[in-house]
């Protein structure tokens, strides 16, 4: 037989903003509740969290949480490598299509051309104005290779190179390329009287410019029309 018992509850509400609402545990439990009086007094007091929030608290953002998480890859050195492997690749094969020329030959015109400071584009157009891209090119003066090197000055920077060397494209493209570069250089980035120098010997062009006379040929105009770089790498 079950007794019914009298169950009072105190019951206090509390509905504001700021402080959550209170629900009080009944002073006696149920007839048969395996639940103790002090079990019912801790679940009681655990607060119940409105339904709403004032608007101000809903607006607050946490800076760790807005923040942005970091990406690995953007500081990794292999990624960046590879990125830079491929801008390269590109750049090469572009000179190749825009010169019409093998992606093998850009590729050397374009690694000497930044190894000894100078611009790529600059080391192209030179290359085609001397040689026409023909590795085993020489001239009547004996002039030699893509970059139509003389073999005496050849020798001011390696002089030990045979003129059988002097074919080969990289020895070619590397003298010649810094003998360019040093050119620039001298005459304190004056593109065009370098390459003055560089096509009729500084003997020539400052012989012109004691007389008073200009010593352009139009050599300079073909090469830099159209370019406006400055001819060199920092």
């Amino acid at each position: 037989m079950f007794v019914a018992a009298a169950v009072v509850f105190t019951l206090a509400v509390i509905v504001t903003p700021d402080a959550p609402t209170l629900v009080v545990a009944p002073t006696m439990p149920f007839t048969g509740m395996t639940a103790t009086a002090p079990a019912a007094a801790k679940a009681a007091s655990l607060p119940i969290q409105p339904l709403w929030r004032p608007a101000g608290e809903v607006l607050k953002r946490s800076k760790a949480v807005s923040a942005a998480p970091s990406l690995p890859f953007g500081h990794d050195a292999k990624e960046r490598e590879r990125r830079e492997s491929l801008s390269r690749l590109h750049r090469i094969y572009t000179y190749s299509a825009k010169y019409r020329i093998k992606p093998e030959l850009a590729r050397r015109i374009y690694d000497a051309a930044t190894t000894a400071g100078i611009e790529p584009e600059l080391g192209f157009r030179l290359v085609r104005v001397e040689s026409v891209f023909d590795t085993r090119a020489v001239s009547s003066a004996g002039a030699l290779g893509l970059t139509q090197l003389m073999l005496g000055t050849a020798r001011d920077y390696e002089p030990n190179v045979t003129r059988e060397q002097l074919l080969d494209p990289d020895v070619n493209l590397r003298i010649g390329f810094k003998y360019l570069r040093g050119l620039i250089r001298d005459y304190k980035g004056d593109l065009k009287l370098a390459l003055l120098v560089y096509n009729r010997g500084p003997v020539a062009v400052q012989r012109s410019l004691s007389m008073g006379l200009s010593p352009a040929n139009g050599y300079e105009s073909i090469i830099t029309k159209g370019y406006r770089g400055r001819g060199y790498l920092d």
